[in-house]
């Protein structure tokens, strides 16, 4: 298995996505994925090399004409289920 690096992006890189960051770590530690999961404002998201994005709805539509990466829309980020839901398949396929 290779290590992924997943972005959580929100408006200014430092609240929600510190939130969502930490749900993805858990996602990723519970299923034995080796990940490196950092934040990132949006602004500066489309320069970032990474393989996943995770951000909101507000921001998911004009990431996904930017990144050339798969971007996952999480509604509610402090909700662990959802995060493994939309987002597990994707990291274990990027995983391997």
């Amino acid at each position: 298995m290779s290590r992924i690096k997943v972005m959580a992006v929100c408006g200014f890189g430092v609240g929600s996505s510190m939130i969502l960051k930490m749900k993805i770590d858990e996602v990723a530690k519970s299923n034995g994925i080796d990940a490196e999961v950092f934040t990132s404002d949006v602004g500066s998201a489309s320069s970032t090399t990474c393989d996943l994005v995770f951000t909101s709805e507000e921001l998911g539509e004009s990431l996904k004409e930017k990144m050339n990466v798969p971007v996952i829309i999480i509604n509610n980020f402090l909700n662990k289920k959802e995060v493994e839901e939309k987002g597990l398949e994707i990291m274990k396929e990027l995983s391997k």
